[in-house]
Formats: C-alpha cells, sequence, structure tokens
C-alpha cells in the first residue's frame, strides 16, 4: 500500500470532529520484516534529504508533534529521524514553563529555539500547548500573569490562534517551513499503554498520578484539538492527524510526511564555479604526490 501524506493533513478553514478521523488504519506492512524495511528506506530517503537541505542552506524545517500523553511523540522522533545528522537538527521539548519564560509572552520560548536555515527543527510539543492544556484548564492562565482583561476567555483563544497564525505566516515568508502532526491516540489505547507502563519496570518512570488524573478530561480535550486544528491548519502550516494506535504505521505515515515536506522545497547543491573549480585543482595536486 502506498502512503499519501494528504490523506492526512487538515485542510484551512475545515471544521474537525475527531471522531471522525481514525486513530488506527490498515497496515501498510505484512509484517515486521517488511516494516523495518520500508522504515529503513525511509530514514535513508530522510538522511539523504537533509544533506541536501544542509548543503542548500535556503530553508528552515520545523516538524511540531502534539498529543495526548503515550500517544507515542518520543518514539516517532527517535525512529523517524535516526538517520538524521545530529548536527543538523535539534529537538526541544516543551514542558511546564520556567519563571523566566512566564515573564514573556506564551511564544517567546518556542521562538527562542527555532531552526536556522538548511537546519531541522523539532518540538516535541510547542506553543500549542498554550491552546489546548491551557484551555483545558483555564486556571493555568492566573499564573501567566496577563492582566484580568487579557485573560478574558471569551477572547483569549481566538485572539492566541490569531497570533499562532500570524507567527507561522511571518516564517514562511522568511523561509521556515513548518509541518506540524497531531498523533490520534484513542482513549483505550492510552489506558493499555499506561497499563504497559506499570507492568514494565523499565516504563515505570513514565507513569505518574497526574497522568491518570489528566484522563478524566479526555473530551475537554479533544475540544480544544478540534478547535485549534480548525483555526490553525494553513496552507502554508497545515496539520496532519496521524493515526496514532498502532506505531507501526505512526511511524511510516509521520515518515512520509516529513519526507513529502522536505522534498517539496526547491533544494539545489551549490554550483562550483569556474574560479572554485581552479581552486580545487589546485588542491589536488599536493594530494596526488
Amino acid at each position: 500500500m502506498t502512503i499519501d501524506s494528504k490523506d492526512f493533513r487538515v485542510p484551512p478553514d475545515k471544521k474537525v470532529d475527531l471522531s471522525k478521523w481514525p486513530t488506527i488504519v490498515k497496515p501498510y506492512c505484512k509484517g515486521k520484516k517488511q516494516y523495518q524495511k520500508l522504515l529503513e528506506e525511509h530514514v535513508q530517503k530522510l538522511s539523504d534529504l537533509q544533506q541536501l537541505h544542509a548543503a542548500s542552506n535556503r530553508y528552515a524545517l520545523l516538524i511540531i508533534f502534539q498529543g495526548m500523553d503515550s500517544a507515542g511523540k518520543d518514539g516517532a522522533i527517535r525512529h523517524v529521524m535516526s538517520g538524521v545528522n545530529p548536527q543538523g537538527c535539534e529537538v526541544s521539548s516543551f514542558k511546564q514553563p520556567s519563571a523566566e519564560e512566564l515573564e514573556h509572552d506564551f511564544l517567546w520560548r518556542a521562538v527562542r529555539r527555532l531552526p536556522e536555515r538548511g537546519r531541522i527543527g523539532i518540538f516535541n510539543r510547542s506553543y500549542y500547548e498554550d491552546v489546548l492544556v491551557v484551555r483545558v484548564h483555564p486556571e493555568i492562565l492566573r499564573s501567566q500573569g496577563l492582566s484580568e482583561e487579557l485573560r478574558d476567555e471569551k477572547n483569549i483563544w481566538d485572539e492566541r490562534y490569531s497570533s499562532i497564525v500570524d507567527l507561522e505566516k511571518h516564517l514562511y515568508r522568511n523561509g521556515t517551513h513548518i509541518v506540524k502532526i497531531f498523533l490520534h491516540l484513542s482513549r483505550d489505547e492510552q489506558r493499555k499503554r499506561f497499563l504497559a507502563r506499570i507492568d514494565e519496570q523499565d516504563k515505570n518512570w513514565k507513569l505518574s498520578l497526574a497522568d491518570i488524573h489528566e484522563r478524566k478530561y479526555w473530551k475537554h480535550y479533544m475540544e480544544a484539538y478540534e478547535s485549534c486544528l480548525h483555526a490553525t491548519s494553513t496552507r502554508h502550516a497545515p496539520w496532519y492527524v496521524v493515526p496514532a494506535d498502532d506505531k507501526d504505521n505512526t511511524r511510516l505515515i509521520v515518515s512520509r510526511i516529513v519526507l513529502d515536506a522536505l522534498g517539496a522545497l526547491k533544494m539545489a547543491y551549490p554550483k562550483t564555479t569556474a574560479k572554485r573549480h581552479a581552486e580545487l585543482e589546485v588542491i589536488r595536486m599536493p594530494l596526488e604526490k
């Protein structure tokens, strides 16, 4: 089966009902061996494109991962980006804001970690947390130092969506291409993965009572994601809703999306001028003695 990344893209201005988006699709491979082979092919192509991306030095690529706890963000990053040269890629994880970060606007801490031209930046969670977690728990707004007027819940979410869309338009106009991936996990699959974290000793550290507490807000999180995906999926910075119940399929789809994003960039290796060619010939002489 061929993976078409467009099947998972959220069209601009499209209302999103996540209950109609699958959390699992038919496997793209017949078994583990075929999966490993296809993923390795994707990883190798990604490595080749990254080298071209770095040499071309015309664009930056930002990949944003969002999803519920245990949706597979860490695993997708680890497996899909395994062939990428670490010198050309940086992963940033965004958790609870620090005291310094709370003294700035909600976009500030992420803007500081944006990738340079020729590089790939990966955000494991992002500024979208401020229209997702904070929307589900609006009491967090009080800790963000905003005046009562600015934290008006009737307006703040639409205003933050506008700020995000404006930032992403600005980045696009200046050569940063953004791919946003929502790993769409079912509540039942999350339950199974949490149980596995209890049963497997080396995964015990991944689970806390806070994770279980957040499951009570599942419906609220889905509503927050639906609103966010609708408001912020644009032509220049699209959202992709990737089924996350099957980790192998998830990683293949994610790798295809990233490959398509890099492949769509107009990149080329720098051309060697006559002057540069002559310089290289001079360099050759002592090496051939």
